[in-house]
């Protein structure tokens, strides 16, 4: 698949799945689609859920509008991503917000401190300083929910 980035064994993130790239998940084994897009955004896929569930994924819709993320709806999101059969496929437009909470869900449950958040991303070719304001929130969400606090 195009514009994936494999977190770990259980998550990978990507921008906005096609029809096609669906296909090819449930094909390779993934379980899951996490979509953070919200219906109003242009290119959202309204038979997304449908054509997920037609290919036996679990499908699940939280829109994140990055302008608006809140540790209420971060903590929503992650738990979502507990509770998922994996492997599970996150994704959003371009990936940003996927990958960010894939990065805070591994974080907080393994006890990492933003600056290893941060290594990781990297590792796995996202650019934090992309968006400063996603950073921040990461990191300020990953240094006051991470288990070791």
């Amino acid at each position: 698949m195009e514009n994936v980035k494999k977190i770990n064994n259980e998550l990978t993130v990507a921008g906005q799945v096609t029809p096609e790239q669906l296909q090819q998940a449930a094909s390779e084994g993934y379980k899951s689609v996490l979509n953070l897009r919200s219906p109003s955004e242009q290119g959202f896929i309204s038979d997304e859920q449908q054509q997920a569930q037609a290919l036996g994924l679990n499908y699940i819709n939280i829109p994140v509008k990055p302008n608006e993320i809140s540790d209420e709806l971060a903590t929503e999101v992650l738990e979502q991503i507990d509770r998922l059969p994996k492997p599970a496929l996150i994704h959003c437009a371009s990936g940003m917000r996927a990958g960010l909470m894939a990065f805070m869900n591994v974080a907080t449950r393994q006890g990492m401190t933003p600056e290893q958040v941060f290594e990781k991303a990297a590792e796995a070719g996202f650019d934090c300083n992309a968006n400063p304001q996603m950073k921040q929130f990461l990191e300020h969400y990953v240094s006051t929910h991470s288990q070791t606090n």
